[in-house]
């Protein structure tokens, strides 16, 4: 896995051994930079259930003002700290090592410009954080979250959660949902 644009472009980035993490294929983040692009430079850019790091380290790449990190697993943690090291992103990197529902609470910033979510496709995971990212102070109407998911993972919920679908865009085995906050 690589940095592909910008500032760390070409960047080999360092990816957690096992199967506990997918990293996302560099055709598939090349193709979601192109959809965001626009709006990643000076973004407030969130990367929930990071794994590697490397969408966030992406945005940071791009032009990103701050990204932080949302990541649990012990070695997935280790290789966001080496990436963000390695990329001399440390100082525009949070790493948050804890529950991602957790870390919602230790995010303090007016406004999330981009928000990413990459639970594991087969759980609950990502609806609930729909569900906490309701009443997150930092997601306003402005906000994009984007949810990469399998293709036929239900999230029919977010309208529950007070968010609607604005784009799909859907790949051979995965796709990116962009929702907002209902105003």
């Amino acid at each position: 896995m690589r940095v592909i644009a910008g500032s760390a472009r070409r960047m080999n980035l360092k990816t957690p051994d096992g199967e506990n993490t997918r990293p996302t294929q560099d055709r598939i983040k090349e193709t979601l930079f192109n959809m965001i692009q626009m709006q990643v430079p000076g973004s407030i850019f969130l990367d929930l259930c990071a794994g590697s790091g490397g969408i966030g380290i992406e945005a940071l790449s791009r032009g990103a003002k701050r990204a932080y990190f949302a990541e649990n697993g012990r070695e997935a943690a280790r290789c966001i700290q080496e990436n963000l090291h390695k990329t001399h992103f440390e100082e525009n990197g949070i790493l948050l090592k804890m529950d991602v529902l957790n870390a919602l609470h230790h995010i303090h910033e007016k406004e999330a410009d981009l928000i990413y979510l990459d639970p594991p496709y087969e759980s609950e995971l990502g609806m609930q954080i729909l569900y906490a990212l309701t009443n997150a102070p930092f997601v306003t109407e402005n906000s994009v979250i984007i949810v990469e998911t399998s293709l036929d993972t239900d999230y029919s919920g977010a309208e529950d959660a007070g968010f609607e679908l604005t784009r799909e865009k859907r790949y051979k085995t995965n796709r990116h949902l962009f929702f907002r906050k209902k105003v």
